[in-house]
Protein backbone atom coordinates (compact mmCIF):
# COMPACT_ATOMS: atom_id res chain seq x y z
CA UNK A 1 0.00 0.00 0.00
CA UNK A 2 1.38 3.42 -0.96
CA UNK A 3 1.77 5.22 2.35
CA UNK A 4 2.48 8.83 3.31
CA UNK A 5 3.77 9.79 6.75
CA UNK A 6 2.79 13.00 8.47
CA UNK A 7 4.57 14.50 11.47
CA UNK A 8 4.70 17.82 13.25
CA UNK A 9 7.90 19.00 14.87
CA UNK A 10 7.44 19.96 18.52
CA UNK A 11 9.86 21.59 20.94
CA UNK A 12 11.59 18.21 21.24
CA UNK A 13 12.90 17.57 17.74
CA UNK A 14 14.60 14.34 18.79
CA UNK A 15 11.27 12.96 19.99
CA UNK A 16 9.69 13.80 16.64
CA UNK A 17 12.57 12.12 14.80
CA UNK A 18 12.03 9.01 16.90
CA UNK A 19 8.32 9.04 16.09
CA UNK A 20 8.93 9.30 12.37
CA UNK A 21 11.43 6.45 12.56
CA UNK A 22 8.81 4.34 14.33
CA UNK A 23 6.35 5.07 11.52
CA UNK A 24 8.94 3.98 8.95
CA UNK A 25 9.60 0.77 10.88
CA UNK A 26 5.88 0.02 10.99
CA UNK A 27 5.57 0.46 7.22
CA UNK A 28 8.49 -1.87 6.56
CA UNK A 29 6.96 -4.53 8.82
CA UNK A 30 3.52 -4.14 7.21
CA UNK A 31 4.93 -4.21 3.69
CA UNK A 32 3.79 -0.67 2.92
CA UNK A 33 5.65 1.47 0.41
CA UNK A 34 6.53 4.91 1.80
CA UNK A 35 6.00 7.35 -1.07
CA UNK A 36 6.12 10.64 0.84
CA UNK A 37 6.93 12.15 4.22
CA UNK A 38 5.41 15.46 5.35
CA UNK A 39 6.74 17.26 8.42
CA UNK A 40 5.65 20.67 9.68
CA UNK A 41 7.58 22.90 12.04
CA UNK A 42 5.20 23.53 14.91
CA UNK A 43 7.16 26.53 16.13
CA UNK A 44 6.49 29.78 14.29
CA UNK A 45 7.47 33.35 14.99
CA UNK A 46 4.17 34.80 13.78
CA UNK A 47 0.80 34.80 15.44
CA UNK A 48 -0.75 32.75 12.68
CA UNK A 49 0.49 29.20 12.35
CA UNK A 50 0.63 27.76 8.87
CA UNK A 51 1.25 24.16 8.03
CA UNK A 52 2.63 24.06 4.49
CA UNK A 53 3.51 20.37 4.71
CA UNK A 54 -0.04 19.56 5.85
CA UNK A 55 -1.49 21.60 2.99
CA UNK A 56 0.77 19.82 0.50
CA UNK A 57 -0.21 16.47 2.00
CA UNK A 58 -3.91 17.22 1.51
CA UNK A 59 -3.25 18.39 -2.06
CA UNK A 60 -1.40 15.15 -2.81
CA UNK A 61 -4.19 13.15 -1.17
CA UNK A 62 -6.71 14.83 -3.47
CA UNK A 63 -4.62 13.63 -6.41
CA UNK A 64 -4.42 10.10 -4.91
CA UNK A 65 -0.64 10.11 -4.79
CA UNK A 66 -0.88 7.75 -1.82
CA UNK A 67 -3.43 5.30 -0.42
CA UNK A 68 -2.84 5.57 3.33
CA UNK A 69 -1.88 8.43 5.65
CA UNK A 70 -0.04 7.29 8.75
CA UNK A 71 0.56 9.61 11.72
CA UNK A 72 1.90 9.04 15.22
CA UNK A 73 -1.16 10.30 17.12
CA UNK A 74 -4.21 12.43 16.43
CA UNK A 75 -2.71 15.48 18.15
CA UNK A 76 0.17 15.29 15.67
CA UNK A 77 -2.33 15.51 12.80
CA UNK A 78 -4.54 18.26 14.19
CA UNK A 79 -5.08 20.33 17.31
CA UNK A 80 -7.81 22.45 15.77
CA UNK A 81 -10.73 20.90 17.62
CA UNK A 82 -13.21 18.14 16.85
CA UNK A 83 -14.96 19.93 13.99
CA UNK A 84 -11.80 20.70 12.01
CA UNK A 85 -10.38 17.25 12.71
CA UNK A 86 -13.58 15.61 11.49
CA UNK A 87 -13.42 17.71 8.33
CA UNK A 88 -9.83 16.63 7.68
CA UNK A 89 -10.66 12.95 8.11
CA UNK A 90 -13.79 13.08 5.97
CA UNK A 91 -11.85 14.93 3.27
CA UNK A 92 -9.31 12.13 3.20
CA UNK A 93 -12.19 9.67 2.92
CA UNK A 94 -13.70 11.61 0.04
CA UNK A 95 -10.32 11.48 -1.73
CA UNK A 96 -10.27 7.70 -1.33
CA UNK A 97 -7.32 7.88 1.09
CA UNK A 98 -7.33 5.83 4.28
CA UNK A 99 -5.83 7.07 7.54
CA UNK A 100 -4.36 5.50 10.64
CA UNK A 101 -2.89 6.56 13.97
CA UNK A 102 0.13 4.51 14.99
CA UNK A 103 -0.47 4.81 18.74
CA UNK A 104 -4.30 4.86 18.81
CA UNK A 105 -5.61 1.58 17.45
CA UNK A 106 -9.21 2.82 17.30
CA UNK A 107 -8.24 5.63 14.90
CA UNK A 108 -7.97 3.45 11.83
CA UNK A 109 -10.19 3.87 8.79
CA UNK A 110 -9.02 0.48 7.53
CA UNK A 111 -10.52 -1.24 10.58
CA UNK A 112 -14.04 -2.08 11.80
CA UNK A 113 -14.31 0.93 14.12
CA UNK A 114 -14.15 3.58 11.41
CA UNK A 115 -17.89 4.39 11.42
CA UNK A 116 -17.93 4.56 15.22
CA UNK A 117 -14.96 6.94 15.24
CA UNK A 118 -16.60 9.23 12.68
CA UNK A 119 -19.86 9.19 14.65
CA UNK A 120 -18.05 10.13 17.88
CA UNK A 121 -16.21 12.97 16.18
CA UNK A 122 -19.51 14.10 14.68
CA UNK A 123 -21.07 14.33 18.16
CA UNK A 124 -18.03 16.18 19.50
CA UNK A 125 -18.10 18.60 16.57
CA UNK A 126 -21.80 19.29 17.14
CA UNK A 127 -21.18 20.06 20.80
CA UNK A 128 -18.25 22.27 19.80
CA UNK A 129 -20.50 24.27 17.46
CA UNK A 130 -23.12 24.65 20.20
CA UNK A 131 -20.54 25.91 22.69
CA UNK A 132 -19.12 28.35 20.14
CA UNK A 133 -22.60 29.66 19.38
CA UNK A 134 -23.36 30.09 23.08
CA UNK A 135 -20.10 31.97 23.66
CA UNK A 136 -20.82 34.21 20.68
CA UNK A 137 -24.32 35.01 21.91
CA UNK A 138 -23.03 35.70 25.42
CA UNK A 139 -20.39 38.05 24.03
CA UNK A 140 -22.95 39.90 21.93
CA UNK A 141 -25.25 40.23 24.95
CA UNK A 142 -22.43 41.71 27.04
CA UNK A 143 -21.51 44.15 24.27
CA UNK A 144 -25.14 45.20 23.87
CA UNK A 145 -25.49 45.70 27.62
CA UNK A 146 -22.45 47.98 27.50
CA UNK A 147 -24.04 50.03 24.74
CA UNK A 148 -21.68 48.86 22.01
CA UNK A 149 -22.80 48.65 18.39
CA UNK A 150 -22.24 44.99 17.50
CA UNK A 151 -23.88 44.95 14.10
CA UNK A 152 -22.12 45.24 10.76
CA UNK A 153 -21.55 48.85 9.83
CA UNK A 154 -23.49 49.42 6.64
CA UNK A 155 -21.76 51.63 4.12
CA UNK A 156 -24.81 53.28 2.59
CA UNK A 157 -22.71 55.67 0.50
CA UNK A 158 -21.08 52.68 -1.16
CA UNK A 159 -24.47 51.02 -1.61
CA UNK A 160 -25.84 54.18 -3.22
CA UNK A 161 -22.99 54.17 -5.73
CA UNK A 162 -23.59 50.52 -6.52
CA UNK A 163 -27.32 51.09 -6.89
CA UNK A 164 -26.86 54.09 -9.15
CA UNK A 165 -24.42 52.23 -11.38
CA UNK A 166 -26.61 49.13 -11.52
CA UNK A 167 -29.63 51.24 -12.45
CA UNK A 168 -27.91 53.22 -15.20
CA UNK A 169 -25.88 50.32 -16.61
CA UNK A 170 -27.91 47.14 -16.16
CA UNK A 171 -26.14 43.92 -17.05
CA UNK A 172 -22.79 44.79 -15.52
CA UNK A 173 -21.08 41.95 -13.69
CA UNK A 174 -20.45 42.09 -9.95
CA UNK A 175 -16.76 42.80 -10.57
CA UNK A 176 -17.57 45.55 -13.07
CA UNK A 177 -20.00 47.14 -10.61
CA UNK A 178 -17.31 47.00 -7.93
CA UNK A 179 -14.73 48.65 -10.16
CA UNK A 180 -17.17 51.33 -11.22
CA UNK A 181 -18.30 52.10 -7.67
CA UNK A 182 -14.83 51.76 -6.19
CA UNK A 183 -15.80 48.98 -3.80
CA UNK A 184 -15.10 45.28 -3.36
CA UNK A 185 -17.14 42.55 -5.03
CA UNK A 186 -18.40 41.48 -1.59
CA UNK A 187 -19.73 44.98 -0.94
CA UNK A 188 -21.57 44.82 -4.29
CA UNK A 189 -23.10 41.46 -3.36
CA UNK A 190 -24.13 42.82 0.04
CA UNK A 191 -25.74 45.87 -1.59
CA UNK A 192 -27.66 43.68 -4.03
CA UNK A 193 -28.78 41.36 -1.23
CA UNK A 194 -30.32 44.35 0.59
CA UNK A 195 -32.78 44.60 -2.25
CA UNK A 196 -34.31 47.46 -4.22
CA UNK A 197 -36.80 48.45 -1.51
CA UNK A 198 -34.05 48.83 1.09
CA UNK A 199 -31.87 50.86 -1.24
CA UNK A 200 -34.81 53.03 -2.25
CA UNK A 201 -35.19 54.03 1.38
CA UNK A 202 -31.75 55.59 1.08
CA UNK A 203 -32.67 57.32 -2.20
CA UNK A 204 -30.73 55.08 -4.54
CA UNK A 205 -31.44 56.46 -8.02
CA UNK A 206 -33.92 54.37 -9.97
Amino acid sequence: MRTALYGRVSTDRQETANQMEALRTFCVAAGHEIVAEFVDDGITGSGRKRRPAFEQMMADARQRKFDLLLFWALDRLSREGALATLQHLTKLDSFGVQWRSHTEAFLDSTGPLKDAVIAIFGCMAKQERIQLSERTKAGMARAKAQGKNIGRQLDFDAYRRVGALAATQPGLSVRALGRGAGVSAETVRRALRLGVSHMTAYRIPA
